[in-house]
């Protein structure tokens, strides 16, 4: 049973990650009394507590940091730390995942895979537990193409990285017990970008590859397009993320069922590509770089410093592929969720990548003070 008090006790793993942090915003700015018991490693209590030191004081009341991993038994917790905690818990946000595409390999199997396991178990001893919500991703899909289903996994596919093999993997894990009595919900947004309203986001990867090439390329200069830019772009602002995630996490019908998150009509590479010069002040792209050649794109002076895994981007515009969300559609159809078309947007992350490279340009022109020796 919840605690006295509150409609809901949601344990949280992945803080103070940018996702599982806007999670935590969600769930503690509703009207429903939650309370939130975030699983934060002893390393990252520091940055946990500044992320809670920006909520209001009455939604900041209603999160309680608890030091432990979880990717470790039981999620890094004592016997006695457990006991207490299980029995009120009926709702767990699993988001603790390795996503950077340059990540080791050992690393994203202990997190990804080794993690899976442990919420399994946790979940297993929370007594009350209405969902296990599992956060996935739509690139489990691999290099598979056409129409991809929620309900489908393994249909053959490659995986391009270790994120995408690992999560996949982990994702396999927590399938096989949806039909083992454990209410399990997997989610899986596309490619998430920041918040459709600040701009916010955490690194520069994925879309963040066309957004730079663009804002820093002369005003006069039109870009070709890397590829013929056909293909689909399945971009999702975070806060839209976490919001149908929040709603999923709470209805009684997702339990045992897979959940695309992302735009229902995505726009192609081009149409994306122009919306982004338009925002930044560009001209529009004039023609493309055939795929074998977009490689070439990789070596843009600086480029490396400031985008991540670009060449990951790139296999995903060379993906023709297309994803379902008619589990999510009807979940969603009864309240106001909606995600947001990319053109509401663009302006918001354009605005915010130029805004961190004018703060990059000022700390890289600051005169760095050096001591007289013989003062």
């Amino acid at each position: 049973m919840p605690r006295a008090g509150y409609d809901s006790v949601v344990l949280l793993t992945g803080f103070p990650s940018f996702a599982a942090r806007k999670m935590c915003e969600e769930l503690v700015r509703g009207p429903d009394r939650t309370l939130v018991h975030a699983v934060v490693r002893s390393k990252s209590l520091e940055e946990a507590e500044g992320a809670l030191d920006a909520l209001p004081l009455e939604q900041r009341r209603r999160v309680v940091l608890v030091e432990g991993d979880a990717a470790a038994m039981d999620y890094g917790l004592s016997g006695a730390e457990l006991r207490a905690l299980t029995p009120e818990i009926d709702i767990i946000h699993h988001m603790a995942q390795v996503s950077y595409l340059g990540a080791d390999r050992k690393l994203a199997q202990q997190v990804n895979v080794n993690g899976a396991r442990e919420a399994l178990e946790v979940a297993s001893q929370c007594k009350s537990l209405r969902n296990l919500v599992y956060h996935s991703t739509a690139q489990v899909s691999g290099d598979r193409t056409g129409l991809v289903l929620e309900d489908e996994l393994d249909k053959g596919q490659s995986f391009r990285n270790v994120v995408e093999e690992t999560i996949a993997r982990g994702e396999r894990i927590v399938r096989s017990r949806m039909l083992h009595k454990l209410p399990i919900s997997i989610v899986r947004p596309t490619l998430v970008v920041g918040d459709s309203q600040s701009g916010e986001v955490d690194r520069f990867d994925g879309l963040y590859f066309l957004i730079l090439l663009i804002v820093t390329s002369p005003p006069d200069f039109p870009l070709p397009l890397p590829g013929r830019g056909d293909t689909l772009l399945n971009v999702v602002p975070i806060d839209y993320v976490v919001r149908a995630a929040n709603a999923i996490g709470r209805d009684p019908r997702a339990p045992g069922r897979t959940f695309h998150i992302g735009d229902p009509a995505p726009l192609t590479a081009r149409r994306v590509f122009e919306l982004v010069a338009t925002a930044g002040g560009r001209r529009s792209p004039r023609g493309f770089i055939p795929a074998n050649l977009t490689k070439a794109l990789l070596r843009t002076p600086g480029l490396d410093r400031l985008a991540k895994s670009p060449r990951a981007f790139l296999d995903a515009l060379a993906t023709p592929v297309s994803y379902s969300f008619a589990n999510t559609t009807e979940l969603l159809a009864d309240g106001d969720i909606r995600c947001p078309p990319f053109e509401s947007y663009v302006d918001a992350l354009v605005e915010y990548v130029q805004h961190r490279l004018r703060e990059k340009r000022e700390r890289d022109r600051e005169p760095v003070e050096v001591e007289d020796p013989f003062v």
